[in-house]
């Protein structure tokens, strides 16, 4: 009699998870860990964009039947009495530094029917792998004890530990843990407050890394990423060669003073509007539009040759029938990403008829990830918030303004956004005048790059600024190990201290 064999083998991979395993991520929480809060979607998506290697799971027959998610931290900046919160940025690791030397375990689950299969010893090899593959010196995991509950009455979490330790008692995390080489390191109280099963508890446990090669810094001390600032000087030209010799000078100083950044002001090009006859605002801006190859060709040349990252202010552009306020990033191995206005101005409405976009962009560049916010943006926190969620340390702000009142609404708005997310911040103004170009006549600015507020930052909380409305340059010097540290450890650590579980900020998909 033939047998099918097809009918008792079982398919078992483990793959990296995908944004599309959502919504078995999430069932599968509630099999593992019910009353627990599970994943939102917005954490599943910042986890997969920041650290995409450390999320795997395993699948059988199509199923996704355990799962783990992990980033990697220098581990010496967390106090032995860390938390979850702390150590995962709340589930969305916008902490995560590929130059730590700890790979750092913030889940694991199997589902409850598949157990006995050794699928954890699965995703632990997994992880060691990788451990190695980044050779890294060790995997550390914040385990919980959730057979604490059935001994918490008779027993202090110490003694059950203990207990587990000597094999008197048997834990289906600890246990397990224990099984695949992890050894106990202490015990952590308030680790997880709403792990009701472990009280709160968790075990600290390290795996070493035996084939680690030390660096010869078990850190890194500084991080500097230098940025340029440009107060650039709107005056009359008479052709698009002028305007991009100007630009080029403003690259070229830059590239002089090895800047990793230099950033323009917003509507940088209508300084075409000088030479083009354009007497209808709306018509002009739909012309302006039409320089766009000439726009992206410079830039990305200039950002190229001079070996800088350019946030080239921002340019008109038509997409149809709309017209966006758009910002470009060309980077200096040649690729472009751009970013545009999420919030329009009565005035850009009025004038030009600019229509809104609907996509928040975080960057990924060779000096971090960076955030663009083309000035109106900057006087909404929810995207910063978004932004840094998602691992932004660098926000850039091309702005506009007429007046002063605009002006310190940009600046007030910028330096709040240093405090509430501990990230810097450079803003790039206009200066002088166009008499000929409506909604364009006159201009005020004082660029500037901004940080945080505390005692290893600037005077003021400002690194460099400009004299008002003088067209020049500002270039400094910013630490993103300082940032990291001071996010850790300062007078107020206000981005680890947010009460999300009183309220949160999601960003919706694009319609």
């Amino acid at each position: 009699m033939a047998v099918d064999i097809s009918t008792f083998q079982k398919q078992i991979v483990v793959r990296p998870l995908r944004e599309a395993d959502y919504e078995q991520v999430v069932a599968l929480q509630q099999r593992c860990f019910p009353g627990m809060p599970t994943w939102a979607r917005e954490q599943l998506a910042s986890q997969l964009a920041i650290f995409p290697d450390g999320q795997i799971c395993v699948e059988i027959d199509g199923r996704v039947v355990a799962s783990s998610s992990s980033l990697i931290i220098d581990f010496d900046l967390y106090t032995d009495r860390h938390s979850w919160s702390e150590v995962s940025d709340r589930g969305f690791i916008s902490n995560h530094d590929p130059d730590g030397d700890t790979l750092y375990g913030i889940e694991i689950m199997v589902d409850p029917d598949f157990r006995g299969m050794k699928l954890a010893r699965r995703i632990y090899e997994a992880r060691k792998e990788l451990a190695r593959q980044r050779n890294l010196m060790r995997i550390v995991i914040g385990g919980r004890i959730p057979g604490y509950l059935a001994h918490k009455e008779e027993l202090s979490a110490r003694e059950y530990v203990d207990r587990v330790m000597d094999k008197i008692l048997f834990d289906p995390v600890l246990t397990v843990q224990l099984a695949n080489g992890f050894v106990l390191k202490r015990l952590i109280a308030d680790y997880l407050a709403s792990d009701a099963e472990s009280s709160g508890y968790a075990t600290l446990l390290e795996w070493t890394n035996i084939d680690y090669r030390p660096h010869h810094k078990t850190y890194q001390p500084s991080r500097p990423v230098r940025i340029c600032a440009v107060q650039y000087q709107m005056r009359s030209i008479k052709d698009f060669s002028e305007f991009a010799a100007q630009c080029e000078y403003f690259v070229d100083v830059a590239s002089d003073y090895k800047s990793d950044f230099i950033l323009f002001p917003e509507l940088l090009t209508t300084q075409l509007l000088s030479f083009l006859d354009t007497r209808r605002p709306g018509l002009a801006a739909r012309r302006l539009a039409e320089y766009t190859p000439q726009y992206l060709n410079l830039f990305s040349q200039l950002a190229v040759n001079y070996d800088v990252n350019i946030i080239a202010g921002s340019h008109f552009l038509m997409e149809g029938e709309d017209l966006y306020n758009v910002a470009y990033l060309f980077k200096r191995n040649g690729e472009i990403g751009h970013q545009k206005k999420l919030h329009v101005t009565p005035n850009e409405r009025r004038w030009w008829g600019v229509k809104p976009g609907d996509t928040i962009e975080v960057f990924e560049t060779d000096r971090g990830r960076i955030s663009i916010q083309i000035c109106y943006d900057i006087e909404f926190p929810e995207l910063s918030r978004i932004a840094v969620h998602r691992g932004a340390q660098l926000i850039f702000v091309p702005f506009c303004t007429d007046e002063r009142h605009g002006y310190l609404r940009v600046r007030y708005c910028s330096q709040a956004r240093c405090i509430e997310n501990q990230v810097y911040v450079a803003i790039a103004g206009t200066v002088g005048n166009l008499p000929q170009v409506e909604n364009m006549d006159i201009q005020y600015a004082q660029s500037a790059i901004l940080t945080p507020s505390d005692f290893v930052f600037a005077r003021d909380a400002v690194a460099a600024e400009c004299t008002p409305n003088t067209e020049s340059v500002v270039i400094h010097d910013v630490d993103l190990e300082v940032l990291n540290r001071a996010r850790r450890g300062g007078t107020t650590m206000n981005w680890q201290d947010r009460r999300t579980d009183l309220y949160e900020i999601i960003a919706k998909p694009a319609p």
